[in-house]
């Protein structure tokens, strides 16, 4: 059944409205009644959490049912010219971790929030999080956000059918470090994103510029940003005229601790017998562990074999300093915040997708190779 189109309805005129069409259907999906009324999903689903708060009706994914033995308060839902409601002043943030790389996002966010009038309710995930749609419904139906910056794991196998379901919300959503599209024409979701290949190929040139012609690369396993680091390195190699061929190319379990690793020992052994001097590690725990491994078994950084980190939080503290990608954490967080409150008022602006441009730290990891290469 059609439902009768009605714009300008007052909260309460809305909320009957509501009851009407489930006493005559049986159930609701929020995105057909937000179109016929000319308002937003978000502003139904808050029509719909007070009717279940009152025990009316019941909710289900995508709307609500009509619980049969209520008492239904039948009345016309005359059309009135309303004023806006006012937008949600709240906004969600589902981050998948909040002590490694994501607090200055999540700091660089909150301060764009906070100049923008706006109050950000923050949700930990992880990365192996399956059910980000949990969350999501929590921070909609709990929280009543107005708006979402998320970032999903996209290798949930619920992930393509969870991000379908957040479009139907209607709600204002940015993908922070993640990109997706979404049907019917795959259509891009809004993002922002650091450009990992970028700042990649800088460390590559780096290496590069001091004389390096075997750079090896090591990354940790189950990482969103290990693939685009290497296809980083990867097109820089290739720039520089370098042969990838013969070179340590590793992928590694995260770093728990510091601990010694027979793991580490290998690479460091596999750089000496390839000719391999100079690595691109991610992330820095791991770089870490490459450097102190090296210095145990007297080799020394940068001269026998120099590092360079990718993520750059804690790579400057050790000892030496070592040279490391900083992908530009604060700043995505801050642009995210500002597309997402842009989209909140106003609906019609045209998608928009944000690359931003990692920094190269040069320090002390990494000098002239003095190791033959082969």
């Amino acid at each position: 059944m059609t439902l009768e189109p009605h714009n300008g309805l007052l909260p309460g005129s809305r909320r009957v409205y509501l009851l009407q069409a489930l006493t005559q259907q049986g159930s609701v999906r929020v995105a057909d009644v937000a179109d016929a009324l000319g308002v937003s999903s978000i502003t139904i689903r808050r029509d719909l959490a007070q009717l279940a708060d009152e025990g009316l009706v019941h909710r289900v994914h995508g709307g609500a049912q009509l619980i049969r033995d209520a008492s239904i308060p039948i009345q016309p839902a005359v059309p009135v010219v309303a004023t806006r409601t006012p937008t949600s002043t709240s906004v969600g943030m589902i981050v998948p971790s909040l002590d490694y790389y994501w607090p200055e996002i999540v700091r660089g966010a909150e301060e764009e929030a906070r100049s923008r009038g706006l109050h950000t309710v923050l949700r930990g995930s992880s990365y192996g999080n399956d059910d980000d749609q949990t969350q999501i419904e929590h921070l909609l139906d709990q929280a009543r956000v107005g708006g979402l910056l998320l970032a999903p794991n996209m290798d949930s196998p619920r992930a393509a059918e969870m991000l379908d379901w957040l479009v139907t919300t209607g709600v204002p959503s940015v993908l922070v470090e993640r990109q997706a599209t979404v049907p019917p024409h795959d259509q891009p979701m809004e993002s922002v994103v650091s450009d990992h290949a970028s700042g990649a190929m800088a460390a590559v040139r780096h290496l590069v510029d001091l004389g390096h012609t075997r750079v090896g690369l090591v990354l940790s396993e189950q990482s969103p940003t290990g693939p685009h680091v290497r296809r980083g390195w990867i097109q820089a190699s290739a720039e520089c005229g370098l042969d990838v061929s013969g070179v340590v190319d590793r992928m590694v379990a995260r770093r728990q601790s510091l601990d010694a690793d027979p793991v580490i020992g290998d690479i460091i052994d596999e750089c000496l017998s390839s000719g391999t001097t100079a690595l691109l590690v991610h992330a820095d725990p791991e770089a870490i562990a490459i450097v102190q491994q090296c210095q145990n078994q007297g080799l020394h950084v940068p001269g026998d074999l120099s590092i360079v980190a990718y993520d750059d939080e804690v790579a400057g503290l050790f000892s030496p300093a070592i040279t490391a990608v900083r992908p530009p954490r604060s700043s995505i967080g801050r642009a995210a915040m500002w597309l997402l409150a842009s989209r909140m008022d106003d609906a019609h602006l045209p998608t928009h997708r944000i690359v931003v441009t990692p920094k190269l730290q040069v320090r002390d990891s990494t000098g002239p190779a003095t190791r033959v290469q082969d």
